[in-house]
Order: C-alpha cells, then sequence, then structure tokens
C-alpha cells in the first residue's frame, strides 16, 4: 500500500471535465490495489487570471512542489487569442510552471489503439505497429529566450538559446527509455543552418558512445515531418528542442486520429505533471462530450513515472483498450460506422472504463 498526495490543477475549458473523470480513475485504482491517495485543487490560467489576475498564483505553485504529482487539464480562453496586445495570458501560467518545477522533459507516447486505425487519415496499413516516444526539451529555446520588438515596433525577434546541460540532461532520459523499448533513437535538429542545433547534435554525439545498444540516427526536422507521415513505424524514441516537438508532436497526434486520444508527462528532477495534450477546447467546454480518455491514459502515465505503479498503469490502460474494443466512441473518435448508441459524452465513457479496472 502506497500514501500519495495528488494535486487536481483542471485549469481551463474542458480541462475541469476531462480531469474530474481522470480523478474518478485514480481513485478506483487506489481502491483496487489498496494505496491511499489524498488530493487538492489549485488554479491555473485564465480562471487563475479572473480570480487573483496572475496565470500561476503562487499558492498554487506552492501547493505544486509540495504535492507528489499533478493531474493537469489546459489552459487558454479566446479572448486572449485575437487579442496580442494583452500583457497577462493564461499560457504564460503553463510557461511558468514548466520553469519553476524544472519540468524539462515532455513525453509524449504516439501509441495507437487497433480499434481507432481508422480514425486516422493516414492508410491503416502504413499505421499498424507505430508505436512512438517523444522526448520534448521544456525549458529552452525560442520560447524562453529575449525577445521584443524593434524598429517603432515595424521588427520582432525570438531568442533561440541552449545550454550543453540543458541538451545533455535530456538525453540521457531519451538514451535510457529507448534501452528499454527497441533501442533506436532519432534526434531532430536542424543543424545545418541553426547554431543551437548544431550544439544539440554535438551533444547527443558525445552522449551516444555511453549507449552502445541504442542505435543513434540524426535527422533534419524537415524530413522528420515527412517520415512520420510517410513511415511512422520506422521511429522508436525521438528526442528535440522545444519548438520542433511542439510541432512534430501536434503532427504525430493525426498519426492517433485524434489528440482526445493522447497523454503527456512533464517531468524533471522533482513533482511530475501529467496532462492530455489537447487544449482548452471551449467550442465544447460544458456541453459533456470532450474526449476524457487522453486524462485517463495521462493518470496511467502518472502512476507509471512519478509513482512506479506499473500493474496499476497497465490496468487503466488496458480499460481503455477494453472500451475501445467494446464499441464504444466520443464523437471526435466516432465515425459513420458508429451505431448512435455508442456514442458516449465526457462521464459516460469515463464510467465505461471504470467498469473494465
Amino acid at each position: 500500500m502506497a500514501t500519495k498526495h495528488i494535486l487536481i490543477v483542471p485549469g481551463d475549458g474542458i480541462g475541469q471535465e476531462v480531469t474530474a473523470v481522470g480523478k474518478k480513475v485514480l481513485d478506483k485504482i487506489a481502491a483496487k490495489f489498496g494505496h491511499s491517495f489524498t488530493y487538492d485543487e489549485a488554479l491555473i490560467g485564465h480562471v487563475a487570471i479572473e480570480a487573483t489576475g496572475n496565470p500561476l498564483p503562487d499558492e498554487s505553485l506552492e501547493k505544486m512542489r509540495k504535492s507528489d504529482a499533478v493531474l493537469f487539464g489546459a489552459v487558454g480562453h479566446p479572448k486572449y487569442d485575437n487579442d496580442p496586445s494583452a500583457k497577462v495570458r493564461p499560457e504564460q501560467g503553463l510557461l511558468k510552471m514548466r520553469k519553476e518545477l524544472g519540468l524539462y522533459a515532455n513525453l509524449r507516447p504516439i501509441k495507437l489503439f487497433d480499434e481507432l486505425l481508422g480514425a486516422s487519415s493516414i492508410k491503416p496499413e502504413i499505421l499498424k505497429g507505430a508505436d512512438i516516444l517523444f522526448f520534448r526539451e521544456l525549458t529552452g529555446d525560442i520560447y524562453f529566450g529575449e525577445k521584443g520588438r524593434k524598429n517603432n515596433g515595424d521588427t520582432a525577434f525570438d531568442v533561440a538559446e541552449y545550454s550543453r546541460y540543458e541538451v545533455e540532461r535530456i538525453a540521457r532520459k531519451a538514451f535510457e527509455a529507448a534501452r528499454t523499448r527497441r533501442k533506436k533513437l532519432c534526434s531532430v535538429d536542424k543543424a545545418n543552418v541553426i547554431e543551437t542545433s548544431r550544439l544539440w547534435r554535438e551533444v547527443i554525439q558525445k552522449i551516444a558512445p555511453e549507449y552502445p545498444d541504442v542505435e543513434v540516427e540524426h535527422q533534419f526536422v524537415d524530413a522528420t515531418a515527412m517520415l512520420l507521415i510517410k513511415d511512422p513505424r520506422r521511429f522508436d524514441v525521438v528526442v528535440t528542442a522545444n519548438l520542433f516537438g511542439d510541432i512534430l508532436t501536434d503532427e504525430a497526434s493525426q498519426i492517433a486520429g485524434s489528440m482526445g486520444m493522447l497523454a503527456s508527462a512533464s517531468i524533471g528532477d522533482g513533482t511530475g505533471v501529467y496532462e492530455p495534450i489537447h487544449g482548452s477546447a471551449h467550442d465544447i467546454t460544458g456541453k459533456g462530450v470532450a474526449n476524457p480518455l487522453a486524462s485517463i491514459l495521462s493518470a496511467a502515465l502518472l502512476l507509471d513515472i512519478s509513482f512506479g505503479m506499473k500493474a496499476e498503469s497497465e490496468a487503466v490502460i488496458n480499460a481503455v483498450d477494453k472500451v475501445l474494443k467494446a464499441g464504444f466512441r466520443t464523437r471526435d473518435i466516432a465515425d459513420a460506422q458508429t451505431p448512435a448508441d455508442k456514442i458516449l459524452g465526457t462521464e459516460a465513457i469515463g464510467a465505461e472504463v471504470l467498469k473494465f479496472i
């Protein structure tokens, strides 16, 4: 029996709905396996701005630091999307959370469930068997460098920076993960034109001899973008910088057919944060139709990575697989052949997952 404290941070939009389902799954796991999970909640994003004026209040950050793990929803609100002049934005809370918690590695498993091969826009014969684990660096690159305007605002700049240690620490996590899988690591950069990419490749090449059992391939990011669609099964573990990873993992989400199926983990050397990769989706907020399976699979990642509970994590993943095999779908992963009575809302499909745990 283990005792763990989990912070639920729903954030904005459908984050509120899907994390509620994820928490129910954690409760069911605790009951079945004899663990004791305690919970607290914290604000981030638009809801935090509305309540405090701050997208990540100090109280929230303190609760995160004191928790064993964080189950996170999403941030974002339409009012900021078309207002580039807004000085305070929900996404600032997300970036600050990553920085303050030292979450330097974002893990995004792209694993297909056979029942959803038809939901992708890629041919099933190309997809079947694809199983990719992305490592995206989270705390460097263009997102955190100097930025601003000059020439009376007519010229804008964002500076990309990487330090050797930032590349080394995520590279080692990616190499270690590759050792537990098919022992293939693809490092993605743009070393033919970008200096930070040249440092990135230099570091990967220096570390590689420490992992002689792992086959290393270097790719330019434009080639990777093409090959992910042409031949996704060639990839095992992919490690890349923040900006490239942001783009490539969203592209890879289309391999799975829906962003509603993809979980992610943001980890460093302390508290880990687990979240679906989808956004706040305000167009469907409050309608009870959001797909909670990515939040449920994020809970599975939390159990595995932060708590070392592999059996419990597998129990969650197997339950999701059984729900899909039983024909149940949310509307984002349903197709023309899905019977109407099998298309479920957020809480209903969550309840089906609970039945199989």
